[in-house]
């Protein structure tokens, strides 16, 4: 038989664990007995008695008084258990939050009695609001968030409109894709230039700015403005990129890019460019799929006293060339070099195809869009 002393004791704990209490109202004698958690619940010291309970009226919030009446009215009438949620104003001064549960006591002739179960669920309410309110500022930070990115990619495809299909210039085809992010906040400066030169040949051009959000798109269409005109002076590659490099340096502080800037001759094939700290162009050719090897050149806005060397690629009909930023390859999943591979596997079945659909097809087959960073690529088929 177990020890009526430690049932009371455990008794006791569960209340205090649940911050619940028992009590009980007689209505024909008037007394009233309650366990020493509701004391607790009430804030009440247990020398002044319990109330009784035409008192707890004094107790309840105004704007609860109506689910008090309910409750009271209905459990005297003796029909079955009833229970509401109402704040009390504790002795200390501080409101609470109770659940309440009572139950008529029975006899020939009517409610002797009311037994009630008392719960302070003031932590439980206050978690709830917090959870609510974590929500609303969630949804508010998304629809911002939305906002922010339907601003930054109008205001690309204001500077950077993206070609519809593919690019006609002589004797080549051109598709181009911008692969924005998954992240509003990755959005960045990554940029492309693919158009006829007076002279017949073709300005091929690709390149990322440092940073991502509105500064970098600020940055990346200041960039990409100066290499449209300085290309219209008719100088070699290389010295674009070191005129562009001091622009960085003197007129964009903080900020370094990346680019790729060629001349295709669509006369004689022959692709001449330069780089500065991008990754280096995927000739495909018969089938096989490598990169070219890059003439020197460092980060524009790095150093203003490294040169920027200049590298002539002969092109065949049937070639492909595939210019790209680094968001195509870079994850955080991933290597760089498992990225690179999978790009020159996905290369290896552009040529012969319809270059446009083809690009969406590579993007498939290397996973999709970078959630972290942007991406722009160029292709080039050199035709018969």
């Amino acid at each position: 038989m177990v020890d009526p002393e430690l049932l009371a004791a455990r008794l006791a704990h569960a209340q205090r664990l649940g911050n619940m209490g028992w009590a009980e109202w007689n209505l024909r004698t008037g007394a009233v007995m309650w366990s020493d958690q509701v004391y607790a619940i009430f804030g009440r010291d247990p020398g002044a008695g319990p109330l009784p309970l035409a008192e707890l009226a004094r107790h309840v919030e105004p704007a609860d008084l109506a689910a008090l009446d309910e409750l009271l009215w209905t459990v005297v009438r003796g029909v079955e258990p009833v229970q509401a949620e109402f704040r009390v104003r504790r002795d200390g001064g501080d409101v609470r939050n109770l659940r309440v549960v009572l139950e008529p006591l029975m006899a020939p002739g009517g409610p002797t009695g009311v037994h009630g179960v008392i719960q302070d669920i003031t932590g439980r309410r206050r978690a709830e609001r917090i959870m609510s309110e974590s929500r609303r500022q969630l949804l508010e930070a998304r629809v911002q968030a939305a906002e922010e990115r339907h601003v930054m990619l109008a205001l690309r495809e204001a500077i950077l409109p993206e070609p519809v299909g593919c690019l006609d210039l002589p004797r080549t085809r051109i598709a181009v894709r911008y692969v924005p992010a998954e992240k509003t906040a990755s959005l960045g400066g990554d940029w492309f230039e693919a158009a006829a030169l007076p002279d017949g040949r073709a300005l091929l051009a690709i390149g990322d700015v440092s940073g991502h959000g509105l500064p970098a798109i600020a940055h990346m269409a200041q960039l990409r403005h100066a290499l449209i005109g300085l290309t219209m002076t008719g100088v070699p590659p290389n010295r674009v990129l070191a005129w562009l490099n001091d622009l960085v340096l003197h007129r964009l502080s903080g900020t370094t890019a990346t680019a790729i800037i060629g001349h295709l001759d669509t006369a004689t094939r022959v692709f001449a460019w330069g780089q500065a700290g991008n990754l280096a162009p995927i000739l495909v050719r018969d089938g096989v799929a490598s990169p070219l090897c890059p003439p020197a050149g460092v980060l524009l806005g790095a150093t203003c006293d490294r040169p920027y060397l200049l590298a002539s690629t002969p092109l065949r009909a049937g070639d492909l060339l595939l210019m790209f930023t680094d968001g195509l390859v870079e994850r955080r999943t991933r290597d760089i070099d498992e990225g690179l591979d999978l790009v020159m596997t996905a290369a290896c079945k552009l040529p012969g195809c319809d270059l446009d659909e083809g690009l969406d097809r590579l993007l498939a087959d290397i996973g999709g869009p970078n959630p972290e960073d942007d991406a722009c690529l160029l292709a080039v088929g050199i035709l018969g």
